[in-house]
């Protein structure tokens, strides 16, 4: 009996423990985010939507903190949802809240210009339809670049970009009181490294981002 009691008891002491390294990696992780949260990696404006979670209680004895923690602030975030076709050209990204569709600068541009190619009007009239459908008021243009060349020049450029398409859109979009968010951020805000040519191409790119109002 006494041997089957002790068995008992040590193994309970480990299942605390471990419970413990749960929660002290749950905590780690909820600081990081929250250190990320002082630099932004999505432009200002951007952010996620989602209400406010529910209140924690820190002192509650169910949670098994290491002695000296504290718990990060508590927060939602939108699922996303991020859809990418075969070549990487475009990238759908969609929350409960908004639609962000990411294009290439190569199936848009000439090397180093903003004048829009040929192919690149079907594609933004077929977004422009859908801000439509979505019955959006108002509807975000970012630009980017990569991180070569000055950092002036890729402003400069990613915003002529932005330009161009907000342009293009606006022939599509029918309602004439759509307001136009038009900024260009030249290489900040990366989405991929820019050490390699195939991270820098998807690097330059312009973003459009409108809310989403109509479930499919």
């Amino acid at each position: 009996m006494t041997t089957r009691t002790q068995h008992q008891r040590h193994r309970a002491a480990a299942v605390i423990a471990a419970s413990a390294l749960v929660f002290a990696g749950a905590h780690l992780v909820g600081a990081a985010s929250a250190n990320a949260d002082e630099k932004p990696t999505a432009p200002p404006g951007t952010e996620p939507s989602a209400s406010a979670p529910v209140p924690i209680d820190s002192n509650s004895p169910g949670l098994k903190i290491p002695q000296g923690g504290t718990l990060a602030p508590p927060k939602v975030l939108d699922i996303a949802e991020v859809v990418e076709d075969l070549g990487g050209e475009q990238r759908r990204q969609e929350t409960n809240q908004s639609v962000m569709m990411a294009l290439q600068a190569e199936v848009l541009f000439p090397e180093d210009s903003s004048i829009l190619n040929a192919q690149a009007t079907a594609r933004i009239q077929a977004i422009g339809q859908e801000i439509n459908q979505q019955k959006a008021t108002r509807v975000r243009v970012f630009g980017f670049t990569d991180d070569q060349g000055s950092y002036e020049h890729g402003k400069e450029l990613s915003k002529k970009r932005a330009d161009s398409v907000q342009a293009e859109l606006a022939k599509t979009v029918t309602d004439p009181g759509v307001i136009f968010d038009i900024r260009g951020y030249s290489e900040d805000y990366p989405i991929a490294d820019n050490t390699t040519e195939e991270g820098r191409k998807k690097n330059r790119r312009v973003e459009i981002t409108f809310p989403r109002t109509v479930n499919p």
